[in-house]
């Protein structure tokens, strides 16, 4: 068998699972949590990205599509690392909502206001991002980032070419 060097380090394939009140006082739980996920060969800076997606779109959940729903409504989330991406869902009990539609008719955001903001930085930090409906009747927020744990290329050279 051929050892790749440096393939010791990277993140296994895992998958996470929580289930919290729709309740904004549960946020610390859940971005305690994601914390704990957190491993060495994803950059810091993606990680605090992906956080503030996590934070985002918690909150969006809690706030707006539960908005009439009881504190009791569980809110399910689910991160899974793969050795380049992340991917977040949240999965909620709202009404259907079209984003991709939504995003089409916002004006830019005042940074002034005290909310408005969250889905347009989602979707600026991730890579990708859906809102579907599930044949559960739920919704699910996926967020998809990408990064990269190779040496990039510069001048043409390479580690690979140590290899």
């Amino acid at each position: 068998m051929t050892n790749v060097k440096g393939s010791e380090q990277l993140p296994k394939f895992r998958k996470a699972y929580l289930q919290v009140h729709s309740d904004l006082g549960e946020n610390d739980k859940v971005l305690s949590w994601f914390e704990q996920l957190h491993q060495a060969p994803i950059p810091k800076t993606v990680w605090l990205q992906c956080e503030l997606a996590l934070a985002e779109g918690f909150t969006n959940a809690t706030r707006h599509a539960h908005k009439y729903l009881p504190r009791e409504t569980p809110i399910d989330i689910e991160v899974t690392m793969y050795t380049d991406y992340l991917e977040i869902r949240i999965w909620d009990c709202g009404q259907p909502f079209e984003l991709t539609e939504w995003l089409k008719v916002q004006p830019d955001a005042d940074m002034f206001a005290p909310g408005g903001r969250g889905i347009k930085l989602m979707y600026a930090i991730a890579d990708h991002i859906s809102y579907t409906r599930t044949s559960d009747h739920r919704n699910c927020l996926l967020i998809t980032k990408n990064y990269w744990l190779y040496p990039q290329v510069q001048n043409g050279n390479s580690d690979f070419e140590k290899i």
